[in-house]
């Protein structure tokens, strides 16, 4: 009805309207339609879009990428933070370099930090010597900044030398609430009883469950990949050496996804002096890592 109204009354106001009638099929109020659509969108995409990436970020990216093969996007972007560098994750990861499939870049840790407060995991892993030995590695891991709060080697672990560990870990008035453990006989009733007197209440894991111990096993997964891996031991003096020299670099220079792209130890982002200036890299851990 209304629109019958409009064409009585359009026909009183502007009687030749009849000349000026095109009629059209569908199909071509959708192909002007589509035409519009693509205007309007060839206008808007002439305005000035994303900042361009520097030469310099560019460069730094594809260095680093290439120096540090198991370095992915988050790595590399942590990196590029704690020098001053302001540049999104998701540029990063498209500046990357093309890897083989059978290398992968850095995992993350999924961290719940708030839930983590005030605990502590405990962990044995092997590494072979030489002479084909096996020596003992006990890591203690403090989950709220996910630092190594304790290590130490031994060939002949015992209750006793664990639970001695763990005092030496936290003297005075900083054991942890919580200790998270796996269910090994290792941790005979020597070491639970000597756990207790600290005040330290053990949560152990399910028989054959290391994913309810995540925090250790992802810390022992990186000490194997980025360290142990690579290094022919000699003996537990050679072993010490090396695991002392990797956790300094892993505390104090190694960024971390959990920690908001920081590290362990607390690494300040670098200002850098207006204009270009030269990124120079430090060798860590007897080379096999870079600090720049």
């Amino acid at each position: 009805m209304a629109d019958r109204l409009f064409w009585v009354l359009l026909s009183r106001i502007w009687s030749p309207w009849r000349k000026s009638l095109v009629i059209v099929n569908p199909d071509t109020v959708v192909r002007w339609h589509r035409k519009g659509f693509k205007l309007f969108w060839k206008l808007k995409s002439k305005r000035p879009g994303r900042p361009r990436v520097s030469h310099e970020i560019r460069g730094l990216v594809k260095r680093m990428a290439a120096t540090n093969p198991s370095w992915g996007a988050p790595r590399i972007h942590g990196e590029l933070l704690r020098l001053g560098f302001e540049v999104s994750e998701r540029t990063i990861s498209s500046l990357m370099p093309r890897r083989p499939r059978n290398t992968k870049p850095s995992q993350t840790w999924r961290t719940f930090l708030k839930n983590h407060a005030g605990k502590c995991s405990i962990d044995f892993f092997t590494v072979p010597t030489a002479t084909f030995n096996i020596l003992f590695v006990l890591v203690i891991l403090r989950h709220s900044r996910r630092n190594v709060v304790h290590f130490n080697v031994t060939s002949n672990p015992s209750g006793q030398w664990t639970a001695q560990q763990v005092v030496e870990a936290f003297p005075w008035d900083t054991a942890p609430k919580y200790l998270l453990r796996d269910r090994d006989s290792i941790y005979s009733i020597f070491f639970r009883n000597r756990v207790n007197s600290m005040g330290i209440k053990e949560v152990v894991s399910a028989p054959q469950s290391p994913w309810q111990n995540p925090f250790v096993e992802r810390m022992i997964g990186s000490i194997r990949r980025e360290c142990t891996d690579h290094v022919i031991i000699l003996n537990e003096a050679h072993l010490t050496s090396v695991l002392r020299s990797y956790f300094q670099y892993y505390h104090n220079a190694r960024t971390h996804l959990s920690l908001e792209k920081g590290t362990p130890g607390g690494r300040p982002v670098q200002s850098r002096p207006a204009g270009k200036c030269k990124i120079i890299a430090l060798p860590r851990v007897g080379g096999l890592h870079l600090r720049y």
